[in-house]
């Protein structure tokens, strides 16, 4: 294999949604300190899927032409569909199955996709998905033509039943949202990863450091989303970059596999055929 031919940038094909993409690197539009830093930082990050929150002001404004209330962040959505890119919207924000649905809806006739990634939390201190309204929803919004994206724990359980009723995706995080803590429980996100080796997953919320994408994408996972590790960095572009990079080197050493561990060591040069030194002395 010649390694000098490997694009970094374009390891390998990704399918998801229905769409084929060379990124596995999913990224948020919030929190940035300015658009044209979030502008920046998504373009350094070669995303070509960004996740939206839906406010209802904002959607209502838009429907009726009065965008005037955030025209930059609105003209960035239009000019990134043009290209090979698409928006995610989400329910971020809705506390039951009733109000992500109605969000969702809402979602789909503004921003023209059937795409929604699904929220419904049921905790706010650690933002935890409620387990219950998840799956009520998700099963809805399913009969409805939705390509759902839920946001759920590593429970295993928790993603049968999304399968069940009709998600081709899964969504575990890796820490709440927002803590940086990276994967926290790797032994569920592994089992999880390796009971539905078919179903594309991404690991959404928790990651603070490139090298905690690398590990998701090490593991087997389709790809990561993120959003705060990368807005609230000191310099927010440069961190977009170190997490493309990550998510790219953490497929390509999936692909190649892996050293296992073990826990005798193993001499990497071989002793038969050493010379051996005698002393006479």
């Amino acid at each position: 294999m010649n390694t000098q031919n490997i694009n970094l940038t374009n390891v390998d094909e990704f399918e998801i949604g229905g769409k084929k993409l060379d990124s596995r690197l999913l990224i948020g539009t919030a929190m940035y300190d300015s658009p044209s830093i979030m502008q920046a930082s998504i373009h350094e990050s070669s995303a070509q899927i960004v996740t939206v929150s839906l406010r209802r002001q904002f959607a209502s404004n838009v429907a009726n032409n009065e965008a005037q209330d955030n025209p930059v962040f609105w003209q960035f959505l239009q000019d990134f569909t043009q290209e090979k890119r698409y928006l995610l919207p989400n329910t971020a924000g809705c506390f039951s199955a009733k109000e992500a649905i109605v969000t969702a809806q809402m979602a789909r006739e503004l921003f023209k996709t059937n795409w929604v990634k699904l929220e419904v939390i049921g905790d706010d201190y650690t933002l935890q998905p409620d387990p219950f309204q998840l799956v009520e929803a998700a099963q809805e919004l399913v009969s409805q033509g939705f390509e759902v994206f839920p946001y759920c724990t590593d429970d295993l359980i928790l993603c049968e039943k999304l399968l069940e009723v009709g998600c081709n995706i899964l969504m575990p995080w890796g820490a709440p949202i927002g803590t940086g803590k990276g994967l926290m429980n790797p032994y569920a996100l592994t089992l999880l990863r390796n009971r539905f080796p078919h179903v594309p997953m991404i690991i959404d919320a928790g990651l603070g450091k490139p090298s905690h994408a690398a590990q998701a994408m090490e593991m087997g996972f389709d790809g990561v989303l993120l959003n705060t590790a990368v807005a609230k960095a000191q310099d927010s572009i440069a961190m977009a970059k170190a997490f493309k990079l990550a998510v790219d080197a953490g497929r390509l050493a999936y692909k190649a596999g892996c050293m296992q561990e073990q826990q005798k060591a193993v001499a990497s040069t071989p002793v038969l055929g050493m010379p051996f030194w005698h002393n006479d002395n």
